[in-house]
């Protein structure tokens, strides 16, 4: 019978039993000794395995079900859960399995530095200074060093048009808040961010699908849009865009740009994943400044847990107008963390890192090409999430994309349901495939295993 092998380490360890268990769970998942989804003996056998009083067991247990190394099910009795690719739960929360978030290189030369650099960024300001409130926006300095940094993408970026805000999520709030008035549409790609959908539900906001193809949101579906119905702003994700990793053609970016100019309605430009590849069309910006917010962030190349994002508004009034809505609804981006970034950005680490992500998302987007190109999966060169076409209707002989997705997840894989994204209430059916986050080589490879089982009509589960 498997786990006698935690007969010797339970008699030799100063721990009581009870809290032992789940560590040796643990230590077994990670070793492979146990996988995920594999079934538990019952408790009362267990016990008589390990010369333990039966209580102490179900103490053990309990203790390992309340760290997510295990459940139960109906039918199944307990059974290992822990994490398909290994790793330790973080925070004690799932959100990683739905949230799109970069390759961590915990361990590259260029993270170390930022590490350094950012006790250095505390230790050489004022404590005081980052405790009290602040303009909205950030410091001149701050503001300075992010329009530098955009420049990369939008050459027009100056400081004076230019705020620092608490991730880009709170840019998305404040903009729809300002820019959509009652009565008014904001127009948006047929699939888009959940947290957009979340944003106007919130607000009431009408969001009015456009059609996308493969390249992205089609421009005649726009107009066509804007001329029949009031619309107070267009919103897009013109690079890399989630969840279809498409990159709108600079054609297609004019014939927006014109559409907008045309019709005088402004533009909201989530360049979210833009820094991702070494090379992109021009920004909107570039063709309609004068309507264009253009929103970029560190979420998507640094980590989401910064936030801190940088919009560049058409005008210096527009900047100021923006300025008040983002104070009423988040006051102040934290001066601890932008001291922090602003340093990483005056020392050049930003660059660095920048450098580093997109090479690991290089390797990473290639994988998912190997594995499951032929499956039609779509993913961008320096991208880190894919997105996988399904079937349309009966999907993968009876399981919907909403279904895979979840038994996906339950394994630690990052899959996410195109129902999450769909504006229009008819979401194709697709899967959203992300190899980002705390994964490393191997657990790329072992997730991607997880996915071809599923697509050629394996048990997830087995």
């Amino acid at each position: 019978m498997p786990f006698t092998h935690w007969i010797a380490r339970i008699r030799h360890s100063s721990l009581p039993a009870y809290q032992l268990i789940p560590e040796l769970i643990a230590e077994d998942l990670q070793q492979g000794r146990l996988a995920p989804r594999q079934r538990l003996p019952p408790l009362r056998d267990l016990a008589v395995t390990l010369q333990l009083n039966y209580t102490t067991v179900v103490r053990g247990f309990a203790s390992a079900r309340e760290r997510g190394l295990i459940a139960s099910r109906p039918g199944m009795g307990s059974y290992v859960r822990g994490s398909f690719i290994g790793l330790p739960l973080r925070a004690g929360t799932g959100a990683e399995m739905t949230m799109n978030m970069p390759p961590e290189i915990e361990d590259h030369p260029a993270m170390q530095a930022l590490q350094q650099s950012a006790a250095e960024a505390i230790t050489h300001s004022t404590l005081h200074d980052l405790m009290r409130y602040q303009d909205f926006g950030g410091t001149a300095h701050d503001r300075e060093l992010a329009a530098h940094w955009l420049a990369q993408w939008v050459p027009e970026a100056k400081a004076d048009r230019v705020l620092v805000a608490p991730g880009i999520h709170a840019v998305l709030l404040a903009l729809m808040s300002m820019l959509v008035k009652p009565g008014q549409s904001l127009c948006v790609e047929s699939l888009v961010y959940p947290g957009l959908k979340a944003i106007a539900a919130q607000l009431g906001t009408q969001l009015l699908p456009i059609t996308m193809d493969e390249h992205g949101l089609v421009p005649e579906e726009l107009e066509a849009a804007c001329k029949s119905t009031p619309v107070g702003a267009i919103y897009l994700c013109p690079n890399i865009h989630n969840p279809t990793t498409a990159t709108l053609p600079m054609r297609r970016r004019e014939q927006i740009a014109d559409i907008a100019l045309r019709l005088s309605i402004p533009i909201i430009e989530d360049d979210a994943y833009g820094m991702l590849p070494a090379a992109t069309p021009p920004a909107l910006a570039d063709y309609a400044g004068a309507l264009t917010y253009y929103i970029s962030g560190l979420s998507k190349w640094l980590g989401a847990g910064m936030r801190v994002a940088y919009v560049l508004a058409p005008t210096h009034a527009a900047q100021q107008r923006l300025a008040g809505a983002l104070r009423a609804t988040t006051v102040m981006a934290s001066p601890f963390i932008n001291a922090v970034v602003s340093h990483w950005l005056e020392q050049g680490h930003g660059r660095e890192v920048l450098a580093a992500v997109r090479a690991e998302c290089g390797w990473r987007s290639a994988l998912m090409r190997e594995r499951l190109g032929a499956y039609g999966l779509r993913v961008h060169p320096q991208g880190f999430h894919g997105w996988l076409p399904l079937p349309e209707g009966d999907a993968n002989g009876g399981s919907s994309a909403t279904q895979i997705a979840g038994a996906l997840r339950e394994l630690g894989v990052a899959a996410v349901a195109a129902s999450a994204f769909s504006t229009d209430r008819q979401p194709p059916e697709g899967l959203r495939l992300c190899l980002g986050g705390g994964l490393n080589r191997d657990d790329c490879g072992r997730a991607l295993r997880a996915v071809e089982r599923a697509l050629g009509g394996a048990e997830v589960f087995e």
